[in-house]
């Protein structure tokens, strides 16, 4: 190492589907680290939206600091470049106090984008030219975007699939505030001293648990959320009613679909997540994958811990 180098931030992943069963793995590794979690998932930082993110309660948490949860208002608007900015400085300070900090969650594009040391446009977001965008979406459909973004930006455009809508209009953004979008070259290069662990089970399994957990978040009142939400003077139209679940239970309530559809169409959509964080997670090849297949909770969290143990000896 020169003088110019100095020694990389140390950080450990637990990564996954949905309903494989990192929150719990999370903090009890957490727990025997004495360390602290930051939550990689896009939905756990707006406030009153719990039941249906399967939000770790403050009992569940057990004690230990968890960052970047209930730190938003559903009309913010927190992005994967703000997740990664702040993420990036709780990070350092953990490093700072001495621990190693657990970064847990399965939002993908967060995960990789913060382990991969992704650049981001820096236009800011333009509330009154996104609303011009909606409607136009709304009007003329997400083909008529795409085709003026390929006139716009055609070498960008070339790098999208026609039906990414987000990076559509933030494209288009970015070029109404006089700038051009970049698209990052994936590097796969990781920018931390990082120990990125994934936890696997069978597809048939992951689908059977996202089942059962829908039902259970249903009879824990997952409805009477909505229902509170909506009457707080949250809009349909708000990102995280937009999520998985919420929307569809606000269909409901809307009279657009009866609730037993509403439930199998969480269901769904839920499976149909998971499948694309199968994908994803294929991008990411530094990960150490565990399978949780016939393994009990005990034996799970030995097997996490000796990863740990082996990759950084001084903090088992």
């Amino acid at each position: 190492m020169t003088m110019a180098q100095k020694p990389m931030e140390k950080l450990i992943v637990i990564l996954g589907a949905t309903a494989v069963g990192k929150t719990d793995l999370s903090i009890a590794l957490a727990k025997d680290l004495k360390t602290e979690i930051i939550s990689g998932d896009s939905l756990l930082v707006y406030r009153h939206f719990d039941i249906g993110t399967a939000k770790p309660s403050l009992a569940e948490r057990q004690g230990i600091p968890h960052h970047l949860i209930d730190i938003c208002s559903y009309r913010d608007d927190y992005n994967v470049a703000t997740f990664c900015r702040e993420a990036r400085q709780l990070v350092t300070k953990i490093n700072r106090a001495g621990k190693i900090p657990i970064l847990a969650g399965g939002t993908g594009l967060y995960i990789k984008a913060l382990l991969e040391n992704y650049a981001f446009q820096e236009a800011p977001t333009d509330l009154v030219y996104r609303a011009e965008l909606e409607s136009l979406l709304a009007k003329e459909g997400l083909p008529f975007l795409y085709a003026l973004l390929q006139q716009k930006a055609p070498d960008y455009a070339g790098h999208l699939k026609a039906n990414d809508s987000a990076r559509i209009m933030r494209a288009l953004e970015v070029l109404h505030a006089g700038e051009i979008p970049k698209w990052q070259v994936p590097t796969h290069e990781v920018c931390y001293d990082a120990l990125v662990i994934g936890l696997a089970r069978t597809r048939e399994h992951i689908y059977a648990r996202i089942n059962a957990r829908v039902d259970k978040m249903m009879q824990a009142g997952w409805l009477e959320e909505v229902e509170s939400l909506l009457a707080d003077g949250i809009p349909r139209t708000a990102r995280p009613m937009q999520s998985l679940g919420y929307k569809q239970l606000n269909e409901f309530l809307a009279g657009e679909c009866d609730f037993s559809a509403a439930v199998a169409s969480t269901k769904q959509a839920t499976r149909h997540f998971a499948k694309r964080q199968f994908t994803w997670y294929r991008k990411m090849p530094y990960i150490h994958w565990i399978s949780l297949e016939n393994k009990d909770f005990s034996t799970a969290k030995a097997e996490l811990e000796a990863l740990v143990g082996k990759r950084f000896p001084a903090e088992v």
